[in-house]
């Protein structure tokens, strides 16, 4: 019998948590399907996560922490931060189907962590902020606004693909030329 590693057991389920949960949402997932799919029982899921509930909310945490990572917001870069950040959901589609289950099952509740989440949008707003008070970005929009009017513009064409083919086109060409119109709304949303 080969030696524990408790590590690479909650890599495995924090894996299968991510698409358990993309698939299927909070109130659709199962913790057994986690369990059979990360070759570990169930009690070591709720020794490791907590409830079901706990662990969505862990692995949207970090999902949230890796994307603040990779793709920081670059006010005096903004229509390379929407490409950085179209190409980043493209890559990692499971991100913005938990944000949108997590819509669909909290609403307007106060969510599990929020005050962390809070942290992380202030730190993204302040980066806008600051690009207001150095005139590189308009201050006609209250920078929370801007960012949330800037995440949804890039973001809505991952969340809603097949609306993006209903009305754009689905073939390389209608994408790149999407990509374009967004980063120029972006770029005028922004502009001074």
């Amino acid at each position: 019998m080969g030696a524990r590693d408790p590590e690479a057991t909650k890599a495995r389920i924090f894996e299968a948590a991510v698409a358990e949960f993309a698939r299927h949402g909070i109130a659709g997932a199962r913790i057994d399907r986690i369990a059979s799919e990360a070759k570990a029982n169930k009690q070591l899921i709720y020794a490791y996560f907590g409830n079901k509930a706990e662990l969505f909310a862990i692995v949207l945490e970090r999902k949230m922490l890796h994307l603040a990572e990779a793709v920081p917001i670059d006010p005096d870069d903004i229509g390379g931060w929407i490409d950085r950040l179209m190409d980043y959901h493209a890559a990692h589609p499971e991100l913005l189907r938990l944000l949108f289950w997590e819509g669909l099952e909290y609403g307007s509740a106060e969510l599990p962590h929020e005050s962390d989440r809070q942290e992380h949008y202030a730190r993204k707003v302040a980066a806008l902020q600051d690009g207001q008070d150095r005139g590189v970005v308009t201050d006609a929009i209250p920078a929370a606004d801007l960012l949330f009017l800037l995440t949804a513009l890039a973001n809505w064409t991952a969340v809603v693909p097949q609306m993006r083919r209903i009305l754009v086109g689905g073939e390389d060409p209608d994408r790149d030329r999407l990509r374009t119109s967004v980063k120029e709304a972006a770029r005028r949303l922004t502009a001074r």
